[in-house]
């Protein structure tokens, strides 16, 4: 069993609803490692507060989730590029008092797209207006996908993150098809008032060729059922946890694991939370 002392490093997330994802995978790659820091998962109510509280504790790190991806740029020392570019962070780092913020969504949307050969001809259909829908725009519009459409509630909230990167925008009340569907909001996300929704009709389900959901618990989403079940290429956003969390890890340890210990750690996380 892992001794904690005084020494022990703290890291930790802030969440709306906290997961067990973040906690499960930084601590078995901390205890596999041998290195002397714990990971626990938060919410509030006061987020001024909380920020300060990692500053005044001396809190290593800190994973941002929604709805206080952009709330707490405000409340910061610095930004590194990957955040200040989409003005939306999902790291915390503190060194010495001095807390930056890093947007790790970004490289993990950017790999995913790489590794899974998507073609940047496809039309794609991003629905979502917050700070990962920030992130996967930028890694779309960065890599060369120059057809696209964003879904939103709200017009000026859709013409602004839009026009930001060069696409369009559409109501969700529209109608709309694609080749590349990807849902950036907590629609399916496991514990919401939205848990069995789809983020997307089965027509367009049917129509598209590739599946992308954000959403990491449950690890098989209603939205991926169901883009499985219509035979189509599938993205999951258990995967963007696992390759953003990664990144988390050095940023908090400045250790990056071998390839085969991240493994475990993912597999471990999945099986765990699958039981859950």
């Amino acid at each position: 069993m892992k001794r904690i002392t005084k020494n022990t490093q703290l890291c930790m997330s802030l969440a709306a609803r906290p997961g067990n994802f973040g906690t499960l995978f930084q601590n078995y790659l901390y205890e596999k490692l041998d290195l002397d820091y714990i990971y626990k998962a938060f919410t509030t109510t006061n987020l001024g507060d909380a920020i300060r509280g990692i500053r005044a504790l001396g809190i290593r790190g800190c994973a941002i989730s929604m709805p206080f991806k952009e709330d707490c740029i405000p409340l910061l020392d610095a930004l590194d590029h990957s955040a200040n570019t989409i003005q939306s962070v999902n790291t915390i780092v503190n060194t010495d008092g001095q807390l930056k913020g890093y947007n790790t969504d970004y490289i993990a949307i950017e790999q995913l797209l790489k590794e899974n050969k998507i073609d940047k001809n496809l039309r794609f259909a991003l629905r979502g207006n917050g700070g990962m829908a920030k992130a996967v725009l930028a890694a779309l519009a960065n890599n060369g996908y120059k057809n696209g459409v964003v879904i939103v509630r709200r017009p000026e909230a859709g013409k602004a993150l839009a026009t930001a990167y060069g696409y369009s925008y559409l109501l969700e009340s529209e109608d709309f098809e694609a080749d590349l569907l990807i849902n950036a909001t907590p629609i399916g996300m496991a514990g919401g008032k939205e848990e069995l929704h789809l983020s997307f009709t089965l027509g367009q389900i049917e129509k598209a060729q590739v599946v992308f959901d954000v959403v990491a618990l449950p690890i098989e989403t209603p939205l991926l059922k169901a883009a499985k079940q219509a035979s189509k290429v599938t993205i999951s956003g258990a995967d963007v946890a696992v390759i953003q969390s990664l990144e988390q890890f050095v940023l908090y340890t400045g250790v990056r694991p071998p390839l085969g210990t991240i493994v475990e750690a993912r597999d471990y996380t999945h099986r765990a939370i699958s039981g859950m």
